[in-house]
C-alpha cells in the first residue's frame, strides 16, 4: 500500500468522469480517459496548481471547504465525500485516537444469542469476524475458517460457490475495506491484509484499484449453502457505539419464504452436529 491515498483517489475519480457528465465542453484531443485537473480545478473553484499538488501528494490538508468544493466538482455520492473527508483529516473527530479494540463486550455477545433464528456477528473495519452466534457460525460453516470476509471472498475456494453473485459480492467487499484506509491508513491488520490479497488474488487488485468506497448499512445478499441450497437474506448494519470501528450485523430471511425454512433447517443441522457424542466418553 502507498501513502498517497488522497491524491489515489482524486485521480481515480477524475478519471471516472467525463466531460459531458459535469456540463462541460470537451476540446481538444484527450490521451487519457476523465477530466484534465484543470477541469477538476476549475470545477471546485481552485487553483489549478493546487489541485495538482493534492494529486501529487505534495499537499495533503486541504481545508473542509475545498473538500467540500472537490465533493461536489467529482460527483461523490455520501460514502464517497466522507471517504474524502477523512483522506484530507478534515473531519478530526471522526478519526480514531488509536486502532479499534478486537475485544466484544459480553453483553453485545449475549445479545447475539438472543437471535437464535437469525444470523449475526460482529465485524471491525477491516472486515475481521470478531464474533458470531450459532447461526452465523451454521452460515458460515463452509469455509475454514471462517476469519475474514475479504480472505474468505477472495482467497477460500468455497467463496466463489458460496456467494451466488460472486462478482457482486466482491465489489461491495473491496469498497467496504477501502472506506476502511480513510478511518485508519495506518493501521498495520489493513496493511497485512491488503498486501495478502494483492498477493494471491488479480480481482481483488483489480477492484482494490478502483478505490470505490461503500458502508455497510443494508442489502440482499443471495448465497449457496452446501446443506440447506439457495438462501436469500437482507441484512442491517448497526455501529456499536462503545467500540467504534466494530458493526453488529444481522441478517434475516423474509417470514414464511423458502430461507426462513432453509435457516431454520440449518440451525438443526447445526445444533444436532453440535450435540455431544455419548459413545465418545464410554
Amino acid at each position: 500500500m502507498d501513502d498517497n491515498h488522497l491524491g489515489d483517489f482524486l485521480r481515480t475519480r477524475r478519471a471516472g468522469l467525463r466531460p459531458e457528465d459535469v456540463g462541460m465542453a470537451s476540446y481538444g484531443a484527450r490521451r487519457v480517459a476523465g477530466l484534465r485537473r484543470e477541469e477538476v480545478a476549475v470545477l471546485a473553484g481552485v487553483n489549478a496548481d493546487y489541485y495538482t499538488r493534492l494529486e501529487q501528494g505534495r499537499e495533503r490538508n486541504p481545508s473542509p471547504q475545498v473538500v467540500d468544493a472537490l465533493s461536489r466538482a467529482l460527483r461523490l455520492d455520501a460514502d464517497a465525500r466522507a471517504h474524502l473527508y477523512r483522506l484530507a483529516r478534515a473531519t478530526p473527530n471522526d478519526r480514531p485516537s488509536g486502532h479499534a479494540a478486537e475485544r466484544v463486550s459480553p453483553a453485545l455477545r449475549q445479545l447475539m444469542d438472543g437471535y437464535p433464528n437469525t444470523p449475526a456477528f460482529v465485524m471491525n473495519r477491516t472486515l475481521d469476524l470478531l464474533a458470531v452466534n450459532a447461526l452465523a457460525d451454521a452460515l458460515y460453516a463452509p469455509f475454514e475458517p471462517a476469519d475474514n470476509l475479504a480472505r474468505m471472498t477472495f482467497l477460500d475456494p468455497a467463496g466463489r460457490t458460496f456467494y451466488t453473485d460472486w462478482d457482486r459480492a466482491a465489489q461491495a467487499t473491496v469498497a467496504n475495506l477501502r472506506e476502511a484506509t480513510g478511518f485508519d491508513p495506518d493501521n498495520p491488520r489493513l496493511r497485512e491484509l491488503v498486501h495478502t490479497l494483492t498477493e494471491h488474488s488479480a480481482d481483488f487488485t483489480r477492484l482494490w484499484n478502483a478505490h470505490t468506497v461503500r458502508g455497510k448499512t443494508q442489502d440482499a445478499k443471495h448465497f449457496l449453502h452446501p446443506d440447506v441450497g439457495p438462501l436469500t437474506l437482507t441484512y442491517q448494519a448497526f455501529d456499536v457505539r462503545e467500540a467504534p470501528g466494530q458493526q453488529l450485523v444481522i441478517y434475516h430471511a423474509e417470514p414464511g419464504s423458502p430461507s426462513a425454512q432453509s435457516l431454520n433447517l440449518l440451525g438443526s443441522i447445526h445444533a444436532t452436529r453440535r450435540q455431544p457424542d455419548p459413545g465418545r466418553h464410554r
